[in-house]
């Protein structure tokens, strides 16, 4: 299967089933439906709407759970030690005025982000098909060799 220069070749589906992934975490990373764009994707800080009031693509069946706690607690854990590390290196404060100052960043920081980390979330798993944004149930991969009770 050879593609002419400047033709682009699409393995998987059609042009018209495209789904890139980095609109669709972009479109989820600012509150949007990842397939439209335009319907919002929160009802509430971070409860998700249960389908896209624009184009009706259902939003309830996404896995968006532990994940993006993990990656929030990841990206501001570094910038806050990094900011923390860097305060220390260039002004000689206490513990207590550290707590002061990194306390509110990490807590603010965090909330500001768990939102639009879990609306990329939720567009990488509409763009991937996954956990039924494909058209089908989610279901085993494989089905595992019964166990051996004689061991």
């Amino acid at each position: 299967m050879k593609a002419a220069v400047g033709e682009t070749l699409h393995l998987g589906g059609s042009q018209s089933d495209e789904r890139p992934v980095g609109r669709s975490m972009k479109r989820g990373f600012l509150g949007r439906c990842p397939a439209c764009g335009s319907g919002k994707l929160f009802r509430a800080y971070v409860k998700s709407v249960d389908a896209c009031a624009a184009c009706g693509e259902r939003m309830d069946h996404h896995r968006a759970d532990d994940f993006p706690p993990y990656i929030v607690v990841t990206i501001v854990g570094h910038l806050v030690l990094a900011g923390y590390m860097m305060t220390d290196l260039i002004l000689p404060l206490t513990t207590w005025q550290h707590l002061a100052i990194w306390a509110p960043i990490t807590v603010v920081s965090s909330l500001a982000l768990l939102q639009p980390v879990k609306g990329a979330v939720i567009g990488l798993q509409w763009a991937l098909k996954m956990h039924g944004f494909g058209g089908h149930e989610d279901a085993p991969e494989d089905v595992l060799p019964s166990r051996d009770d004689r061991a």
